[in-house]
């Protein structure tokens, strides 16, 4: 996954603990790849964070399920009494 271009302007802190074992492979990590600990840190937490984030908010289906999924969004049938009422109790307990 391609990270974004990260803006220039550093406002905001992070700090964290880690066992020394951790930190030298971090180091060392860094050390072969150029890169500044701030500039290693944060590309590796924003991956890690759009990875995570890409896996919620994506959902994946086979082709079977693609097509039954398909079939009842273009399918003509009126809205069951359930439906109804489910779609209600949508309106009445989640705002926007």
């Amino acid at each position: 996954m391609a990270v974004n271009v990260l803006p220039k302007s550093k406002t905001s802190n992070i700090h964290i603990r880690v066992p020394d074992e951790i930190k030298r492979r971090i180091e060392r990590a860094i050390s072969i790849s150029g890169q500044s600990m701030t500039d290693f840190a944060t590309r590796s937490l924003v991956e890690s964070a759009d990875a995570i984030i890409e896996k919620e908010e994506i959902t994946i289906l086979t082709a079977r399920d693609h097509e039954i999924l398909m079939a009842m969004l273009e399918a003509d049938d009126e809205p069951t009494e359930e439906l109804r009422e489910a779609a209600r109790l949508h309106r009445q307990f989640v705002r926007r």
